[in-house]
């Protein structure tokens, strides 16, 4: 075997290759792209005759850098930055950095600790375009909400009025009569008529008398009102800002509609469909962020780990604590929180669980987690056994051992 360590940066890789002694065989630096992987290729079969005699460490897991490794049939460790940073501090004391350094650091990371970390998950490219699609989706959702926050603060300084008509100003009926009245004044004129035809042309087809009616009469209540030079200023604000809310909304739903048929036509996705709560886009979000690499899990707690709803236990002399899992994959676990609230209503045993939680005082979130929890052991069975979820099943046990 040969230990290599890659460190990468945007147009360069430096690596460094080392034996099973930790003896120095080479280092180089690279390109990216074909030209440096050719080098980087040669470079290694002066010194290997089969890949997979390589182990090679690198801080990262996708690119299609990692993907050509893979390929090409290395042994690819991903390293997470922090255990590096960690492992770099047990070799260097005086905190001296370099990106050689780091190449070699990660070569003798895969030599000593290779079986401590996990080798870059056999994913299918189905898979991975489906991460790709999700993320993209919650990244527009959060850009939305902060641009609405911004909405909101704007309106508070000049058109509270506006707050008043409209909970959510992200939601259609908002961003079509703020277009086209961005300003108290002209809030306050607006006739019925006109707030229907806005409303119409937003997209809102049922309760217009009655949704106008109410926006009217918010509109022209009673409000301070700011210089009109601020006002201007502001309405100036407010209509480009609605102009980028509707292009999220839309960009966000056509997001949805390519997330919802690319999860469809994944062979995992009738399993995941089964279990409560899980519709197309959080569905997407769990099967991407968990992959379909039937060998990356070696069983249910495993799974749980990365997912980050399994407790982490600290215990030192007489002390021991029980905290949650805070170095979890934010992604994954907040697709499992809200799974877990949207089984609420759908699955009586996950309903029972979550109560039975409440009545030993946890608090709402911890309940949810360990119903998320529960939930990733059982779409781990579903999955191992490829069989749909059954209530029965699922709950069975806990109705016995409560009986």
């Amino acid at each position: 075997m040969i230990f290599v360590g890659n460190d990468w940066a945007e147009d360069h890789h430096d690596v460094y290759v080392m034996d099973e002694a930790g003896r120095k065989l080479a280092a180089k630096r690279v390109g990216e792209g074909i030209e440096g992987l050719s080098a980087f290729h040669a470079l290694l079969g002066t010194h290997a005759e089969d890949p997979a005699q390589v182990r090679i460490g690198i801080e990262t897991d996708r690119g299609l850098w990692v993907n050509a490794l893979v390929a090409a049939g290395y042994q690819v460790h991903a390293i997470n930055p922090k255990a590096a940073a960690r492992y770099r501090d047990r070799h260097h004391l005086s905190g001296a950095k370099s990106d050689a350094g780091d190449a070699r650091m990660l070569a003798d990371l895969v030599r000593t600790d290779a079986h401590n970390h996990r080798l870059v998950a056999g994913d299918s490219a189905q898979v991975e375009g489906i991460k790709v699609i999700a993320r993209a989706h919650q990244n527009l959702i959060w850009s939305r909400t902060r641009e609405a926050n911004r909405l909101r603060n704007a309106l508070r300084e000049y058109y509270p009025a506006a707050l008043v008509a409209f909970e959510d100003l992200d939601d259609r009926d908002a961003l079509a009569v703020l277009g086209r009245a961005p300003d108290p004044i002209t809030g306050a004129r607006l006739s019925l008529s006109q707030i229907k035809t806005a409303l119409r042309a937003g997209g809102r087809r049922r309760y217009l008398e009655a949704t106008a009616e109410r926006i009217q009469e918010a509109l022209r209540s009673e409000q301070l009102a700011a210089p009109a030079p601020l006002v201007q200023a502001h309405a100036a604000s407010t209509k480009a800002l609605v102009g980028v809310l509707v292009a999220f909304n839309t960009q966000i739903s056509d997001l949805e509609a390519q997330l919802g048929q690319s999860f469809e036509q994944h062979p995992d996705a009738d399993i995941y469909l089964s279990l409560p709560g899980l519709g197309d886009v959080l569905g997407a979000r769990v099967l991407g962020e968990l992959g379909d690499d039937p060998e990356r899990f070696a069983d249910a707690k495993s799974r749980r780990n990365y997912a980050g709803t399994s407790p982490i236990t600290k215990a030192s002399g007489k002390r021991k604590i029980v905290l949650a899992r805070y170095v979890r994959n934010k992604r994954l676990y907040d697709a499992i929180d809200q799974w877990a609230f949207c089984s609420l209503s759908t699955s009586p045993g996950a309903r029972a669980y979550y109560d039975e939680r409440r009545a030993a005082d946890y608090e709402h979130h911890e309940a949810l987690r360990a119903l998320g929890n529960r939930w990733i052991g059982i779409l781990h069975g579903c999955l191992k056994h490829r069989t749909p979820y059954d209530e029965h099943t699922a709950w069975a046990h806990r109705h016995a051992t409560a009986a």
